[in-house]
């Protein structure tokens, strides 16, 4: 893997694959750091990059509660582009993020246009036909897997599965679940506006999870423009 590249100094021909860091979040137990937050090229158009967080960086449910819900109006996006996006970057680094149309939401879920956002079952298939299957499979920062006052606590996969682990310098590390912003399906009854869709076990896209589901893990997805 190449060497980060810090944001004020990102090279324009900064490739799918290489990280950059950008941004500053809670990586440690305790939740008082400021540690750089790593960011995987997912594309670079020329004039800006796509990137998707290396770790996932925090617990958070969906939505709070068990309901019909689309991605415009669930909790999550409303944390992402509120409370996150305000505590991870500070005025400077706003002004390089370009807010993104996000499409293909879910069955009757609107288009949106966020500054931060989770990735869509598209986005993820296009992604993995060019970096291949290992992006999908992350782990949770200290900070991720701490149990939080609502109650999430983000489940780490414990089942002896190699394809469920990274090797972090030298430790074998189970992954964790992380959302997508799709709106979930089910085999019997199609289009299921109360379930979300995620990445899970063996790097898998699943349809299926509650949206008020407690283990499941965010990693943010972004633009930034190039100066």
């Amino acid at each position: 893997m190449r060497d980060d590249h810090p944001a004020s100094t990102l090279p324009r021909s900064a490739q799918p694959g290489e990280i950059i860091t950008f941004g500053t979040y809670p990586h440690m137990a305790g939740g008082t750091d400021r540690t750089p937050i790593r960011w995987r090229v997912l594309q670079n158009s020329g004039s800006e990059l796509f990137v998707l967080s290396v770790s996932i960086l925090d617990c958070k449910r969906y939505h709070g509660t068990y309901v019909d819900i689309t991605w415009r109006d669930c909790d999550l996006r409303r944390w992402l582009n509120d409370e996150f996006y305000h505590a991870a970057f500070s005025p400077a680094e706003q002004e390089l993020i370009t807010p993104t149309l996000c499409t293909d939401n879910g069955e009757g879920s609107p288009d949106t246009e966020d500054r931060v956002f989770l990735l869509s079952v598209a986005e993820v298939e296009q992604i993995t036909a060019v970096l291949g299957k290992d992006f999908r499979r992350a782990t949770g920062t200290e900070y991720a897997r701490t149990k939080k006052a609502d109650g999430c606590r983000l489940y780490v996969m414990d089942k002896n599965v190699e394809a469920d682990y990274i090797y972090e310098d030298g430790t074998k590390v189970g992954c964790s679940w992380w959302w997508l912003r799709n709106q979930g399906t089910l085999k019997d009854s199609g289009n299921a506006p109360s379930r979300a869709v995620f990445v899970g076990t063996r790097a898998s896209i699943r349809h299926y999870a509650r949206v008020n589901r407690t283990g499941y893990g965010v990693r943010p997805a972004l633009k930034l423009r190039l100066r």
